[in-house]
């Protein structure tokens, strides 16, 4: 094994990697750490940063603003695709494949031996990381500290981080594991880890409120998409980052995207979390309306089915791959009608369908009128009759069979 010399770390400022600094020193003879960030659009959970990961060992740190990059390239194909794992809008899974992308670009440009990360041997980020790390940096050595260390808990963790005099936002009462960016927030650990606990909403939720205290009067949004990427929100255009943004406060307002989920990880056990996403759930919801008046129903189911695998392929950290890409070619060709406005009642966590219009619809309200129209209903007869040959053949034929056994 090569010695190492210097290692990038993707640094979040949080308990697993803060501890990671002082750790990768003491356990590698005192090897130089440099600290690279990821702005995804965590916001103030970046503020300090560079300080504390100077004061807690790291020789520099780097922060790379991607919020727009992750947004137009990562989300928006994902929510064009209708792509959810388990109900699970992925807002994790699709942020880690553009910070490891960079942090491996990062190390091959400064000479780094080998790059780390936090994550545990139990998750789906440690896959997520080293795929992405793999394709963009094949020959850097890979460290997980969580495979091999000592420390066994995040209690542990916090010991440690005390006696190396590592500074923390955190304690033991209010030590959940919690993933932040533009899109989503999730909350894992703690009282969560028993699914027969009900959350403790007033005190983890960040990004919004529970339906109970939204307003007693709904909310009105419209959004409107040209081929299947928003681009208003109540008519002022506006770059997806800020539809992003703007829906996420109105959507946090009035209870929207709130989800309790248990879920199936990638390494084989489930695992229980809880998250937030205002905005998101209002763009797939709005996405998925427009897309029922401009989609053909073979189109449509097709592109449900493959939803599936393309959340799959997300979820589990396979972004760079031909498959994914593939899927990505499909969804933009399918998206070439969606475009329209669509028009949304928020009220006390539910999104309520107001209105949708569009200048490509296959919806004719003659043909599906219950009032006159031009439709000839004596050609429902010819089709059913052929339809059902089949089921009339293999009657007509089991009866004669019944017969001869007389």
């Amino acid at each position: 094994m090569k010695e190492i010399k210097k290692v990038v770390l993707a640094y979040s400022g949080g308990l697993d990697t803060s501890v990671i600094i002082p750790w990768l020193k003491e356990n590698y003879n005192n090897c130089e750490v440099i600290a690279v960030s990821g702005d995804v659009g965590q916001g103030t959970e970046l503020d300090g940063l560079e300080e504390k990961a100077i004061k807690t060992g790291a020789s520099k740190l780097y922060i790379e603003h991607l919020t727009e990059e992750f947004v137009d390239e990562y989300i928006i194909p994902t929510m064009k695709a209708g792509a959810d794992y388990e109900g699970y809008l992925l807002g994790t899974s699709f942020a880690r494949p553009i910070i490891a992308k960079r942090i491996a670009e990062i190390a091959l440009a400064e000479g780094a031996d080998a790059i780390a990360h936090g994550c545990t041997g139990k998750g789906n980020d440690q896959v997520r990381f080293e795929l992405a790390i793999k394709t963009f940096a094949p020959e850097m050595e890979i460290i997980a500290p969580w495979r091999t260390w000592e420390l066994k808990s995040r209690e542990d963790e916090i010991a440690y981080a005390e006696a190396h005099n590592v500074p923390l936002k955190i304690n033991r009462e209010t030590n959940y594991s919690k993933d932040k960016n533009i899109w989503h927030l999730s909350h894992e650990g703690l009282d969560l880890e028993d699914p027969g606990n009900e959350p403790k909403y007033d005190e983890i939720l960040e990004m919004g409120v529970t339906p109970e205290k939204a307003p007693d009067v709904p909310t009105y949004v419209t959004i409107g998409f040209e081929s299947g990427t928003p681009v208003s929100v109540n008519g002022e255009t506006m770059n997806c980052t800020k539809i992003i943004e703007t829906l996420n406060e109105l959507g946090g307002k009035n209870g929207i995207g709130i989800l309790d989920l248990v879920e199936n990880r990638l390494v084989g056990m489930k695992s229980r979390g809880v998250y937030e996403t205002p905005g998101g759930a209002i763009l797939y919801r709005a996405h998925e309306i427009l897309e029922s008046i401009t989609l053909d129903k073979d189109t449509a189911h097709e592109k449900a089915r493959l939803a599936i695998t393309f959340a799959e392929l997300v979820y589990n950290g396979k972004w760079y791959t031909p498959l994914r890409e593939a899927l990505s070619a499909f969804v933009d060709k399918t998206q070439e009608p969606v475009t329209g406005t669509v028009k949304l009642k928020l009220y006390k966590g539910n999104l309520i369908p107001a209105g949708v219009w569009s200048p490509n619809s296959l919806y004719s309200e003659d043909l599906a009128s219950f009032g006159e129209s031009d439709y000839n209903q004596m050609d429902s007869q010819g089709f059913i009759n052929l339809y059902g040959l089949p089921n009339k053949v293999q009657a007509l034929l089991q009866k004669k069979r019944n017969q001869s056994t007389l």
